[in-house]
Formats: structure tokens, C-alpha cells, sequence
């Protein structure tokens, strides 16, 4: 793909769905799609389980983890990752996936997302649609970023999913805790976050970044190029994304 007269690739895609949370393809349609694009690693990372409406079953966890298994022999020519999105929650360890369901992942992503209990999800959407004062929308920044903050330090987390997005957040303050916990930070190009501007201000603390599809069908599998004409615009260095690959 040329973007400004450069060249770039996908190297992998961490993000996509599949049939087992809201995605309209199983595992090994994602996997075979990742294979036929070229890319050198896909991860399976269905929406977690806390989520109201389409959070993957927990009952599911084994299942998937078998058929990744099974997906490794058939495609060698293409590293495969068990991941789970993991839903961004305001208590315990500030996700909603459980300690004993761990050994099913090889990493965890996570985000913020509505639909979920203990996520201020109700009144980030009030919000969203002007019907909050800014007294109480600054409340929200601030409780949004801490929980955001808290999940990022006490967990393990690989990719910090489309900061920003549903809410209120300090970005600056988030990207200070991504940059301390070693933790990608993602630009998305199913949802507009990062936002250049907010790309900016992250881009100010030492921390990497990852382009995702955020996939919810086969064919959008490794979809890139508007997530890094948005890193362009913003001025990012293409050598701070650690998925794309400038030839």
C-alpha cells in the first residue's frame, strides 16, 4: 500500500473478532484471510465476557483455545495468538476476565466499551449525546481515566484497544501509564481512535503503537491504511508502529 509516495505493509493483525463474540466469521476464516494477505501473525480477540450483549461465552474459552491448536499445524506459514479483548470495568482488577481463565490466552487486549456493568456506561452515553453538564463530564474524565489507568498497572496487558473512544479520557495521563507498563497503545481503524489530535499528545510519552483492523468480518482482516494515514497526519513516526512495516 503507498500512502505519500511510501510504501508500507502489515506485518500482523492482534485485533479481530470472529462468530464466538459479534463477528460474522469463525476462527479459521479470519486465520485463512490473515494467511492469504500475507500477514506474518493474526490474533483471535473476541469482545470479553463481561459485555451484556455479545461478550464472548465463558464456556467458549477452551473451545477456542483447542481450535487455534488445531489452526497452528494446518497454517505454519502464519503465526496464530488466542487473545481476548477484555472489557475495561471500575472494579476488582478493573477487567472483566478471571484470573483462572488466563492460561487460555497467549496475551490480553483490552478496552472500553458500553454495554457493560461497572463502566459508567450510562452516563458516558448521556454524555456522548450532550446530556450532561461539564461539571459532571470532568467527573467522568476522571473516573474513565483512572479506571482505565488502574486496569493498564494491574494487569498484563499487551495492547491498550482505541483509547478515547465512548467516553472521556486523559490521554496524556493514560499514554504516561502505557509508556510504564510497556503497553501498545492502538490506533483503530474501525473506530476513530486514536484521533490525530490524541495520537499528538500520546506520542509525547515514550510508548510504541499498533494499527488494528478491529475486524468483525474476514474481508476487513489486516485493513490498515486509514489508521496509518491518520499516524502520518499526526506527524508519528512510521518506526513507533510496531506492525507496520515500511518497505
Amino acid at each position: 500500500m503507498e500512502i505519500n509516495g511510501k510504501k508500507f505493509r502489515m506485518i500482523f493483525d492482534y485485533h479481530t473478532h470472529t462468530t464466538f463474540s459479534h463477528g460474522k466469521g469463525s476462527i479459521e476464516d479470519n486465520v485463512r484471510a490473515a494467511a492469504g494477505r500475507g500477514l506474518k501473525g493474526i490474533a483471535i480477540t473476541d469482545h470479553g465476557p463481561g459485555h451484556l450483549t455479545y461478550g464472548v461465552k465463558r464456556k467458549d474459552f477452551p473451545v477456542m483455545r483447542k481450535e487455534v491448536d488445531r489452526l497452528k499445524a494446518l497454517y505454519p506459514e502464519i503465526e496464530i495468538f488466542l487473545g481476548v479483548e477484555a472489557n475495561i470495568i471500575s472494579v476488582g482488577n478493573h477487567l472483566d476476565v478471571r484470573e483462572e481463565e488466563l492460561p487460555y490466552f497467549d496475551f490480553l487486549i483490552a478496552g472500553y466499551h458500553y454495554g457493560i456493568p461497572h463502566g459508567y456506561c450510562v452516563g458516558n452515553w448521556l454524555d456522548a449525546h450532550g446530556l450532561f453538564s461539564d461539571s459532571r463530564g470532568r467527573a467522568l474524565l476522571r473516573l474513565n481515566t483512572e479506571m482505565t489507568v488502574r486496569a493498564l498497572y494491574e494487569n498484563d496487558l499487551k495492547i491498550l484497544t482505541h483509547p478515547g473512544d465512548k467516553g472521556r479520557f486523559d490521554i496524556r495521563e493514560i499514554a504516561k501509564a502505557c509508556e510504564e507498563t510497556d503497553t501498545l497503545m492502538e490506533i483503530n481503524t474501525r473506530h476513530c481512535h486514536l484521533t490525530e489530535e490524541e495520537i499528538r499528545i500520546a506520542a509525547k510519552a515514550d510508548v510504541k503503537f499498533v494499527v488494528s483492523s478491529d475486524a468483525h468480518s474476514p474481508n476487513r482482516v489486516g485493513d490498515f491504511k486509514s489508521g496509518v494515514e491518520r499516524a502520518l497526519r499526526a506527524g508519528l513516526d512510521p518506526e513507533r508502529i510496531v506492525n507496520v512495516e515500511e518497505l
